[in-house]
């Protein structure tokens, strides 16, 4: 019996336009609305995310998280030329439904210490977070600890608000590294649960 995702992504391959990144997210949309919840980042966040993408015109992007790959497609293709986009999924079923940039399979918590020397991604410029909640505080951290993180770089973290990183945001505000913005939204094909997106430049400064 096919899974949600797999579902999905057949509804996908049978109704996109190949090769169409809107399109594809449009139908991704679709399904979610009118067939099956899937936990992507959605239309309403989308924009946002596209939006910072957009206005930080990264060079170096790593998401944790990749599920469907969703906004691995809308980060993609917003991304200047020569840019380099990794992308992080523990569980090997949903990697191998993904769109494929520069995919690495594991739990985050392995794969951050390895990101420099294995992977050769030496600091990420914006870094995208929709994963586990409960890890968000922790990989955080291991950024830092490991030098993963360019001055100034952006951290998107989606669901602060629902299901919520209330540890995640208390470090962040009090820590002294980061200038944060937190961006209300709903959540994702659900307009009546209040939820929303973190924004924070990373300052390197204690």
């Amino acid at each position: 019996m096919l899974r949600p995702l797999e579902r999905a992504f057949q509804y996908v391959l049978t109704h996109a336009i190949p090769g169409d990144p809107h399109h594809i997210l449009e139908t991704f949309d679709q399904w979610c609305y009118h067939c099956e919840y899937l936990s992507n980042v959605g239309p309403h966040k989308g924009k946002i995310l596209d939006r910072l993408i957009y206005e930080n015109t990264p060079l170096t992007v790593l998401e944790l998280g990749t599920y469907c790959g969703y906004a691995t497609i809308l980060m993609a293709q917003g991304l200047p030329m020569g840019a380099r986009l990794y992308t992080v999924e523990m569980d090997p079923r949903n990697a191998a439904v993904a769109e494929k940039v520069e995919l690495i399979v594991g739990a985050s918590e392995e794969v951050i210490p390895q990101l420099k020397e294995k992977h050769g991604l030496l600091k990420a410029d914006f870094v995208f977070m929709d994963h586990w909640k409960r890890c968000y505080l922790r990989d955080l951290q291991l950024l830092e600890a490991h030098g993963l993180l360019l001055e100034g770089a952006t951290i998107v973290a989606d669901n602060v608000v629902f299901p919520g990183a209330p540890h995640f945001l208390q470090y962040v505000k009090t820590c002294g590294k980061y200038q944060c913005k937190m961006h209300r939204t709903s959540l994702e094909y659900c307009r009546d649960i209040p939820d929303g997106m973190a924004e924070l430049i990373y300052t390197g400064l204690d």
